[in-house]
């Protein structure tokens, strides 16, 4: 897991696109989660992810937040996600 997300967001509109994301992932959420890149993944939330402030290698300020999305069966590993490039979140039940 990268500690330091690749984009970190600045404009109101964004910040407020990544809080809004963040409040439709409860808890224990079954969900599957659509990318910018086309990418889908299926998980169960493991804690509603918040926004927080980080700095990029030059010390400029942005937001982002970070998802620990836990396999929706078997022994794979959680999938760490930066949310600034998550679209969609369909809901599929409580785990």
């Amino acid at each position: 897991m990268n500690e330091f997300p690749e984009r970190l967001l600045t404009t109101a509109a964004g910040i407020e696109r990544l809080t809004e994301l963040c409040a439709s992932l409860d808890d224990e959420e079954q969900v599957r989660l659509r990318f910018d890149d086309d990418r889908e993944l299926q998980g169960v939330v493991a804690a509603r992810p918040t926004v927080q402030v980080f700095r990029d290698g030059d010390g400029q300020e942005g937001y982002n937040a970070l998802l620990r999305l836990e396999p929706l069966s078997g022994d794979a590993p959680p999938h760490y996600l930066w949310l600034d490039r998550l679209r969609e979140v369909v809901r599929l039940g409580s785990a």
